[in-house]
């Protein structure tokens, strides 16, 4: 019943969108119609363009992710756990989270050229504070009673991290990844735009040099799309695997 009340709005989109082609409202250059969208769309998926462009992205939010994941999740241990650093280190981190990463990109392209490695310094710098944020957080906002119980049975500090800590903070790490994922995407998009010779925001980029308004509105669904999924799947793989935390990771 969900799922069916989610599509509503689409499907009132699209058909705005069929009435407004039909009737030559909005120029086909500009906005062109839904079959001819649907059309280039399954040719592009025949020739295996999409899923080369598509392929390409998505190995490179998978891998800076999982980078960006082992840099923000030990700081914000170290952090939670050892407030003495956190006059050291917050200052530089607090200036660095109020840079867009898109920003950066003219001086991470000078630093390591156009491959692989600009792009996911981009999207390292992009998902990095949402699961940092997010999983310090929770490790600060663990219930002391808690650790209380833990100092009473005698647990060590590590201990303690493992059996109560941790499982506590879980629920704010899994919105942290969850957000860190959705910022990878436009974060990699971007960069795409600027310096790249596949993905899909040079697709979308070498659709609107070329005027080809229809790729363009593809590359956008296929992004969308393929962002719906992958955090549909994450969080379902994590309700699986972690019941605890349904209601607070289920935004």
């Amino acid at each position: 019943m969900t799922f069916i009340k989610g599509l509503l709005i689409p499907t009132i989109v699209l058909l705005l969108w069929l009435v407004v082609s039909k009737l030559k409202l909005v120029s086909f250059y500009i906005l062109p119609p839904p079959e001819q969208v649907l059309a280039t769309g399954l040719s592009l998926l025949d020739k295996g363009v999409l899923l080369k462009h598509l392929s390409v992205s998505f190995y490179r939010v998978i891998s800076g992710f999982c980078f960006s994941l082992l840099l923000a999740f030990p700081l914000a241990v170290l952090l939670g756990i050892n407030r003495q650093f956190a006059p050291f280190i917050n200052p530089p981190l607090e200036f660095v989270r109020h840079i867009p990463p898109l920003a950066c990109i003219p001086l991470l392209i000078l630093w390591f050229g156009i491959g692989e490695a600009s792009k996911l310094a981009v999207i390292i710098l992009a998902a990095f504070f949402p699961i940092f944020l997010n999983t310090l957080n929770g490790i600060r906002h663990c219930d002391e009673k808690l650790l209380e119980v833990g100092d009473a049975f005698g647990l060590s500090a590590g201990e303690k991290f493992l059996r109560i800590t941790f499982p506590a903070t879980l629920p704010f790490i899994i919105i942290g990844m969850r957000l860190g994922l959705g910022y990878s995407w436009r974060a990699l998009i971007g960069a795409e735009l600027v310096a790249a010779s596949a993905g899909i925001g040079y697709m979308i980029l070498d659709a609107e040099q070329i005027s080809r308004s229809d790729i363009v509105i593809i590359g956008i669904l296929t992004i969308g799309s393929i962002g719906y999924i992958i955090d549909y799947l994450f969080l379902k793989l994590t309700q699986y695997g972690m019941p605890w935390v349904k209601r607070t990771a289920d935004l």
